[in-house]
C-alpha cells in the first residue's frame, strides 16, 4: 500500500447517519474505508452501509460476529451482499465458525475480507487473568491469530503491540488492522495498548483504525490529512 490513504480507516463511531455523513463529507478524499460499527449499525441499519458503498467509500463492517457456525455464516453472507470490503469476527468462536465465516465470504462474488479478532485493545493481562484465560496478551494474540488463518481467514484484528510478532511467527501474507491508535499528543480514552500511526505500520500493520482522534476533531479533515502526513513519514 504506497498510498497512505489506503492504511487509514475512518471509523465512524456515531449515533446517526447525519453525524456519519457529516465526517465523511469532512475528510473527503483523505480516506477510502469508513468503519460502521455496532453503535451505528444498531442506529440506522443496513440502508447506511449500502448508501457508503453506493458513493464509492470501502466499508469496514465491525459487528464482530460470535456464534454457531451456520448463523455466523449466513450473517457474512447477508455482509457480503451488503457490498462491504471488510467484516470481523472474533477468533474465539472457534476453527468450525471462522471456516464457515470464510467460506461463506469466498463464496460470494465480491469476498470480503474476513477479519478474525484476537483481544480487544481494551484488554491487558490483568484483565485476560481475571477473564480466565492465563498468560500474556501476546500468547493469546498468536494462538487465535494461528488458528484463524488456518481456517480461511484472510486477516486479523490485533494491537500493534502484537503486530511484530505477528509478523515474525506466522509470515506477511495476511493482513493486520490494528485499532487503538492515537496521534502523538492524543489521549488513550478507554484503550490500554495504544500506538502512533507511525509506530503501527512500523510494527508490521497493514491498515490502521482511527476513530475519536478524527471523528470528535474540531476539524476532521485536518486530522485526518494530518495523521496521512505521520504514515507518509
Amino acid at each position: 500500500m504506497t498510498d497512505p490513504r489506503q492504511r487509514l480507516i475512518v471509523a465512524l463511531d456515531v449515533s446517526s447517519a447525519a453525524a456519519a455523513r457529516k465526517i465523511v463529507a469532512a475528510v473527503g478524499d483523505s480516506a477510502y474505508t469508513y468503519k460502521v460499527g455496532m453503535q451505528l449499525y444498531t442506529a440506522e441499519g443496513p440502508w447506511l452501509v449500502r448508501e457508503l458503498v453506493s458513493s464509492g467509500r470501502r466499508v469496514f463492517l465491525d459487528l464482530k460476529y460470535h456464534d454457531i457456525p451456520n448463523t455466523v455464516g449466513a450473517a457474512v453472507r447477508e455482509a457480503a451482499q451488503l457490498g462491504v470490503s471488510m467484516l470481523t469476527v472474533h477468533a474465539s468462536g472457534g476453527g468450525p465458525m471462522l471456516k464457515a465465516a470464510s467460506q461463506a465470504a469466498s463464496g460470494h462474488p465480491t469476498s470480503p475480507l474476513v477479519l478474525a479478532v484476537t483481544v480487544l485493545t481494551s484488554l491487558d493481562d490483568n484483565e485476560l487473568n481475571k477473564i480466565g484465560i492465563r498468560g500474556t496478551v501476546v500468547d493469546e494474540v498468536l494462538r487465535l491469530a494461528a488458528l484463524a488463518l488456518s481456517n480461511g481467514c484472510r486477516g486479523i484484528v490485533a494491537s500493534a503491540h502484537e503486530a511484530e510478532k505477528l509478523r515474525d511467527d506466522l509470515g506477511q501474507d495476511f493482513t493486520i488492522v490494528t485499532p487503538g491508535v492515537r496521534p502523538e499528543g492524543s489521549g488513550k480514552d478507554d484503550q490500554a495498548r495504544v500506538v502512533t500511526p507511525s509506530e503501527a505500520i512500523a510494527a508490521g500493520a497493514t491498515q490502521i483504525v482511527v476513530g475519536r482522534p478524527i471523528t470528535e476533531a474540531t476539524d476532521p479533515g485536518a486530522e485526518a490529512r494530518a495523521i496521512l502526513g505521520q504514515l507518509a513519514s
